[in-house]
């Protein structure tokens, strides 16, 4: 049997990993600033990473949600202390796109209805409802389609009030990341997120803070969304929630009633993905991984709009995006090859910086180093 071949691959096998390094087969050395899409929030191999998970795994790796796991209460209260949303309420699940579904149900379980609104250059996953409702039609296969999704330009207020006018109570909700990822590192502007609240509070819509990528400390704050000053109905979140472990989940604003059979899931919330969220839940507290974020993130920010040959820095913390112009569009691929360091990208011509929380200013300064010198190639 052969792979189903669907992602392009460089050629190179990590076999180890510490912090902000990662070795291959050969025994070459690369700085990660990627994290393998930003999941690893609190570096490769955190010893007490480790240690909680190989504890947990010589007690119980797995059972199934028939049973009380204590495990699942502790995070949920470690969750809503470090995040800020004490009085919120958890549900657990494998992935982003099974968390963006879930809330998308909810909302539409909470009102009854059926039309939602995105918006272009979003990614939110690619199960069927979170397909529906990413701006990629490439990847919507035919049973995806649905007329329920209304795709607003991003940050256009007048659109937005225009779409509540039309559709207003037919809106179950309105999904938004806080920084596109896939769609370049663009920031979802503060009177835009503020106006998404107060309609959705107007027309009882959902508002749904999609913090797959952008979320669980990235950008110095908890939630990305936090920097608008409102709340949402429902966070989604996943990548560097278990760092490297397949864990996810979505706080729920007191306000929804839960039923027996609402929402389900079979690995959600086991044994070994609560251990590996509550180990980083207490690496992110102990260590001050927000406030370091924010630094280093800000650092970077500033020395890459610097950089004459950089047409826009775009971001918060360290959720980065470096546009270059065309005629640099190689600069990703020789960064990995010749320079050894891995980085994201978003089309078309966007580097994307999505580094652990608590990289050094030292690797900051390094990565900086090999920039500059792979602009002037």
């Amino acid at each position: 049997m052969n792979l189903f071949d669907v992602y392009p691959l460089n050629n190179i096998e990590i076999v180890k990993a510490q912090g902000s390094t990662v070795w291959d087969a050969e025994g070459q050395e690369y700085l990660d600033l990627y994290g393998g899409h930003a999941v690893i929030s609190i570096g490769h191999t955190h010893p007490h990473y480790v240690q909680r998970l190989t504890d947990q795994l010589n007690k119980v790796g797995f059972y199934s949600n028939s049973v009380k796991i204590p495990l699942q209460v502790q995070l949920a209260e470690q969750l809503g202390k470090v995040s800020g949303k004490t009085d919120y309420q958890l549900f657990l699940c494998n992935s982003g796109a099974e968390a963006n579904e879930n809330a998308l149900k909810l909302a539409s379980f909470y009102n009854g209805r059926k039309k939602i609104i995105a918006f272009k250059g979003a990614f939110h996953g690619r199960t069927s409802l979170a397909v529906s409702a990413t701006d990629n039609p490439k990847i919507i296969a035919p049973v995806n389609e649905t007329d329920n999704i209304v795709f607003l330009p991003h940050n256009d207020t007048a659109a937005l009030e225009q779409a509540f006018a039309e559709f207003g109570n037919d809106i179950t909700a309105v999904i938004i990341e806080g920084i596109q990822g896939v769609g370049g590192i663009k920031e979802a502007s503060i009177s835009f997120l503020q106006k998404i609240r107060f309609l959705c509070d107007q027309y009882n819509s959902v508002y749904i803070a999609d913090s797959v990528q952008c979320g669980y400390g990235r950008t110095g704050m908890f939630y990305s969304h936090d920097y608008a000053g409102v709340n949402a109905d429902v966070y989604t979140m996943a990548k560097g929630m278990g760092n490297g472990f397949p864990v996810a989940g979505i706080s729920i604003a007191p306000k929804f009633k839960p039923w027996h059979g609402m929402l389900g899931t079979t690995f959600g919330g086991n044994h070994l993905a609560c251990a590996a969220a509550l180990a980083v839940l207490e690496i992110i507290e102990q260590n001050d991984l927000l406030k370091n974020a924010e630094t280093v993130g800000s650092y970077l920010i500033e020395e890459l709009k610097k950089i004459e040959e950089v047409k826009e820095v775009r971001g918060r913390g360290l959720m980065i995006g470096i546009d270059l112009p065309e005629s640099l569009s190689h600069v990703k691929k020789e960064l990995l090859f010749k320079h050894k360091i891995f980085t994201g990208e978003a089309k078309p011509n966007v580097i994307r910086l999505l580094p652990a929380l608590n990289l050094t200013k030292d690797q900051a300064d390094q990565f900086l180093k090999e920039f500059k010198i792979a602009l002037k190639g």
